[in-house]
């Protein structure tokens, strides 16, 4: 069954664990790509340049959101960060699903040009428990950490405009739930191309009715 390539935008507050829900999913689920984003910050401890962002400086990026080469894109935490329309649209063609993790601005400019995807909200169990999380993962300095809890406490809000609530309080069972979703997604009959059932089913079936009838026409007319 052939069908184009399927986006998933996964957003949630920062420190949520929506980026290691997203590296595993990829890689246990075939067919599934992620897209990188640009950014305008500088890389955490364990990042790759073009394999976790594409890491530029401001005057690059804004060059970009000059030509209109960005999907979505947004100011966040005092960095940009943007997807590229090309590249998602050459994954999409090939037939390739692709996981985008973006915040809440990028989602609402991402379904205004895909309609057709899925939006998933990654919730922590808890404020404390992004706090945890955010110290624990090192890279932010303090006042970093107090900006992007206020900012999840406004952004929570938001999980209103997703299809899917995934609650990360349990890592293995969020891991599931997030490969549950993508895989009933993908088997969803209005995603489907079902030229095969027409051709082995229904024609199938018609052309064998048709068969019995002109059989028992041509007898009918042996007997005369």
């Amino acid at each position: 069954m052939e069908r184009s390539g399927l986006l998933f935008v996964t957003s949630g507050p920062s420190g949520a664990g929506k980026t290691t829900l997203c590296n595993e999913v990829v890689a246990i689920v075939p067919g599934l790509q992620q897209s990188i984003s640009y950014t305008t910050r500088t890389s955490r401890p364990g990042e790759v340049n073009g394999r976790d962002y594409v890491f530029v400086e401001e005057a690059a990026f804004h060059e970009k959101v000059r030509r209109n080469e960005f999907a979505e894109w947004a100011h966040v935490h005092g960095h940009f960060y943007g997807t590229l329309r090309s590249t998602l649209t050459e994954m999409l063609e090939k037939g390739l699903d692709v996981l985008l993790e973006i915040d809440t601005q990028g989602a609402k400019q991402i379904k205004k040009i895909f309609t057709d995807a899925v939006f998933i909200y990654i919730m922590p169990p808890s404020i404390e428990s992004i706090r945890t999380r955010l110290e624990q993962r090192g890279g932010d300095s303090p006042g970093e950490i107090q900006r992007r809890l206020q900012k999840a406490r406004e952004e929570v809000w938001s999980y209103r405009d997703y299809f899917y609530i995934i609650r990360n309080d349990d890592h293995q069972e969020a891991l599931k739930g997030l490969e549950a979703i993508i895989l009933a997604e993908r088997i969803k009959t209005k995603r489907l191309d079902i030229g095969w059932l027409e051709e082995k089913f229904i024609r199938e079936m018609e052309d064998k009715v048709g068969d019995r009838l002109g059989s028992k026409i041509n007898q009918g007319e042996g007997h005369d």
